[in-house]
């Protein structure tokens, strides 16, 4: 078995760090493979290696600048690192070296799609589908592609084709489930989510499984960026036209009233898992959610304590809570 082979052998089963030392294995015999150079790039991104994937990725295309494979994987590259009119370019030259193929489509759609040119996309993936009807990563680029440019029902028709083609694709499921939480329905999509985990839990963990949780707090601190500003500036505003407190007030209560009806409809149906989820994060996300939660808790009382009696401590402390949630979820992300 060639070097190649074997590195993709693994690959296939998750074994990235074994496939990448097959790759670097096989690139002492023949430094200047395109094709090992192409999969250590892929792998090296695969692992979150973006700077040193596009590293390999600009060797292949010395080594290969007239394989497709190179630009392809290249173009990946440079997507991975936000360099969205790069990644472009290099999957236009897959496309003019092998036009006959649907791989450097599928790479085209992508670049295209990043740039919010949806039509250009479906063109792009419509061609690879006109050469590969029944590929499964092409449909589910077109799945993509369409819940992207938001016809969810068009993206649940690609992933669901490419399902039909192969009931266990890993990005057809994840799609299905990415889809059912956009449309809040919870209970299924932490169905889907729960059954990739148990089928894939290195790629499908806890920060995944624990979205429910994660979400609301996202939405909640949203929501109280635009509604405690816009509540306070209706308060000050009452010193000339009284009727604004009222109006400042009802804004509290709206607030309270959609955080609590949120968090119930998004929390109850998707039970325990989150939670438990929440805990098998990295210490610094689960620190970060902790505070998250505690001022969420604190938050919500806070507004209605101000919609009942307007008590300008309960908004400046509310106004206090917001800062906190969105230092918080700033460093959940780091």
């Amino acid at each position: 078995m060639s070097a190649a082979a074997r590195a993709r052998a693994l690959a296939d089963v998750g074994r990235l760090d074994q496939a990448e030392q097959a790759v670097r294995a096989g690139l002492v015999e023949t430094p200047s493979d395109p094709e090992l150079l192409s999969l250590l790039a892929g792998l090296r991104r695969m692992q979150g290696d973006n700077r040193g994937a596009l590293t390999s990725a600009d060797a292949a295309v010395a080594a290969g600048p007239g394989r497709a494979y190179t630009h392809i994987e290249r173009a990946e590259c440079l997507l991975m690192l936000d360099r969205v009119d790069a990644g472009l370019a290099a999957a236009r030259e897959a496309v003019r070296l092998a036009p006959d193929h649907p791989e450097p489509y599928r790479s085209l759609a992508r670049c295209l799609t990043l740039r919010k040119e949806f039509g250009a996309a479906r063109e792009a993936i419509g061609r690879a589908l006109a050469i590969a009807p029944r590929s499964v990563p092409d449909l589910v680029t077109l799945a993509e592609v369409e819940r992207i440019a938001g016809d969810r029902d068009a993206a649940r028709a690609a992933a669901s084709r490419a399902l039909a083609e192969d009931p266990e694709d890993i990005e057809s499921r994840w799609t299905i489930a990415v889809l059912d939480a956009q449309r809040m329905r919870v209970r299924e999509s932490m169905r889907g989510l729960r059954q990739l985990a148990a089928d894939h839990p290195g790629r499908f963990g806890a920060p995944v499984l624990s979205w429910p949780v994660r979400g609301l707090l996202d939405g909640l601190t949203l929501g109280m960026m635009i509604g405690v500003p816009l509540a306070g500036l209706l308060a000050v505003v009452a010193r000339w036209w009284p009727a604004s407190l009222l109006l400042s007030r009802g804004v509290a209560g709206v607030m309270v009233l959609v955080a609590v009806g949120m968090a119930l409809r998004v929390l109850v149906p998707a039970g325990w898992l989150p939670w438990a989820s929440l805990g098998l994060l990295p210490a610094h996300t689960r620190r970060a959610v902790g505070v998250r939660l505690v001022t969420a808790g604190v938050s919500v009382p806070l507004l209605l304590w101000y919609a009942v009696s307007a008590p300008g401590l309960a908004l400046a402390l509310a106004a206090a809570a917001t800062v906190v949630m969105l230092a918080a979820g700033g460093a959940e992300r780091r």
